[in-house]
């Protein structure tokens, strides 16, 4: 027989397999004997009173085998002689999980992306942290994984609705991923361990058929007749296929500019912009934990944050505990900052955007003073807005992707800094009012919203906090349509346009979510009876 049971525990004897074995038998009442052995499959922090809490759900197993948590593991078909195949433009989460489910049924994939695999990739984030020279093709944004593979790899999704969440971690942990990533409430595989992973997907994807080619920008599409007839990089290369899987990602604006010019429809989208924040861990350990020094059996504290301030939502993403502040930037004289941690999450600072939502009528008037631009077509206006922004970044701080930041307190107060605190950010930071790099709008809307975030959070308001501009790329600015129904674009019928670029995801899972689903609608296309596991 088995039974599920949901435990309160002590940090330390929640590490404790014994403990909770003790635990299990006494909430059962039954002898110790009678129970075989337990499995964990929820798991959670609860530190709402002044002793943190672990909560633990369990199936437990009585006078019969434990059967442990593996889930069956899904078997990729060989696809070298498929009689069709689909080309998937982007190897982040949305193109790489489109392409595993082509490979379970039989499809052939064949992946361009226009940057570097992830070992390459490396030294290109290491010339821009220490040398400060940027690879527009190779960055934090560009290259195999995507955005989500050198700033992170958090897996928490509210996105329930657009499919299996738990299929999406089961394949994480099926290419190598901790198992515990499948039962954590909040799971994480941390920047240093994700490279590995999705090292092993690529494997599996060449060992089955599929291809994988890097350095392969898409610059232009030939098309006929309501379909696009080949696919053409920017080495003079064409590629043809029964169907094409757009997952460019958020910051591919040559996508947006190309769309734009070949009068294929795009749509204006809104999207957020603002700050990264820094705080030593230990300030959001003591306000999370309420104590001066935080159990070393508790993960350093995190926390989310929302609030409304005059009519404009504000809130926290992308929340990195023990980790650093990154330049996410994909062009020269452009400043991005976006953050990550590591498996264990062990640096001395914890980052975090803050952004303002940008709705389309909060860049009614707007233009961009690049003398090149005449006119700024709608649905780019949030592209050229964000560019705008990032572009005053870079000039603030001083050129060289150092940034422009100031303490918070100060910067809620129209102070200028005297002086900084340390930060995370490697090609460092530089003081400047943030009003020069900022809209009015959104400085005003960020000053309140500090000062109300340290009503919520006792300790958090503090110049011991610092503000580092700019978070602009939580999403895509811009949206590409498709059909609700068979989810190809509305005037090309072999084009489907998924994940965050295209405007219909938000992180990692719900990107690797969507590429599934553009990926089954493709099979229904081809008369391909779908596997549902």
């Amino acid at each position: 027989m088995r039974q599920k049971i949901t435990l309160k525990l002590e940090p330390f004897d929640a590490s404790n397999s014994l403990f909770i074995l003790e635990k299990v038998t006494e909430a059962l009442t039954i002898p110790s004997s009678s129970i075989s052995g337990f499995n964990i499959i929820k798991k959670s922090i609860d530190a709402r009173s002044k002793q943190p809490f672990i909560n633990i759900t369990a199936e437990v197993f009585i006078n019969e085998p434990v059967i442990d948590n593996n889930f069956k593991k899904i078997i990729f078909k060989d696809v070298y002689h498929a009689k069709k195949n689909v080309i998937i433009i982007g190897a982040g989460p949305a193109g790489l999980f489109s392409a595993l489910k082509f490979l379970e049924h039989g499809i052939k994939p064949v992946i361009l992306e226009r940057g570097k695999d992830v070992r390459a990739r490396r030294r290109d984030l290491a010339m821009l942290n220490k040398d400060r020279v940027i690879n527009t093709e190779s960055n934090y944004c560009f290259g195999e994984g995507g955005a989500g593979t050198y700033s992170d790899g958090k897996l928490y999704t509210r996105s329930n609705k657009r499919g299996n969440i738990q299929r999406i971690l089961n394949l994480f942990v099926q290419f190598g991923a901790d198992e515990k990533i499948s039962y954590e409430s909040h799971p994480h595989i941390g920047t240093n361990k994700l490279p590995h992973i999705i090292t092993a997907m690529r494997k599996q994807i060449e060992d089955c058929g599929g291809e994988i080619l890097f350095n392969k920008k898409v610059v232009d599409f030939s098309i006929e007749k309501g379909d696009i007839q080949s696919v053409i990089t920017d080495g003079g290369e064409s590629f043809k296929a029964d169907a094409i899987v757009l997952a460019t990602g958020h910051s591919a604006r040559d996508i947006f500019l190309l769309f734009n010019e070949k009068k294929i429809s795009i749509e204006q989208k809104p999207f957020a912009l603002g700050v990264r924040i820094e705080h030593p861990q230990t300030i959001i350990d003591s306000i999370q934990y309420h104590c001066a020094v935080r159990n070393k059996y508790l993960p350093p504290a995190s926390y989310s944050l929302v609030e409304q301030v005059n009519d404009k939502g504000v809130f926290s993403f992308c929340m990195c505990p023990g980790g650093i502040i990154a330049p996410a930037s994909t062009a020269n004289e452009e400043l991005v900052v976006n953050g990550w941690s590591p498996s264990k999450r062990n640096n001395p600072f914890a980052n975090s955007g803050i952004v303002v939502q940008i709705q389309n009528r909060d860049l009614f008037g707007f233009k961009d003073y690049d003398e090149n631009i005449k006119e700024i077509p709608d649905p780019l206006i949030g592209m050229y807005f964000q560019r705008s922004v990032e572009r005053k970044a870079y000039k603030q701080g001083g050129g060289n992707f150092v940034a422009p930041a100031q303490r918070m307190v100060d910067f809620s107060n129209n102070k200028i800094s005297s002086s900084l605190p340390g930060c995370s950010y490697l090609p460092g930071i530089n003081s400047v009012d943030l009003k020069t790099v900022l809209p009015p709008f959104v400085h005003k809307t960020l000053q309140q919203a500090f000062k109300d975030f340290g009503k919520k959070m006792k300790g958090y308001f503090t110049n011991e906090a610092v503000v580092v501009a700019t978070e602009s790329r939580t999403s895509s600015p811009v949206r590409i349509p498709r059909d609700e129904k068979t989810l190809h674009h509305p005037q090309l019928n072999n084009l489907y346009p998924c994940g965050e670029g295209a405007g219909y995801a938000g992180g990692i899972v719900s990107a690797a979510m969507d590429g599934e689903k553009v990926a089954e609608a493709i099979l229904e296309k081809f008369n391909v009876t779908i596997q549902h596991k």
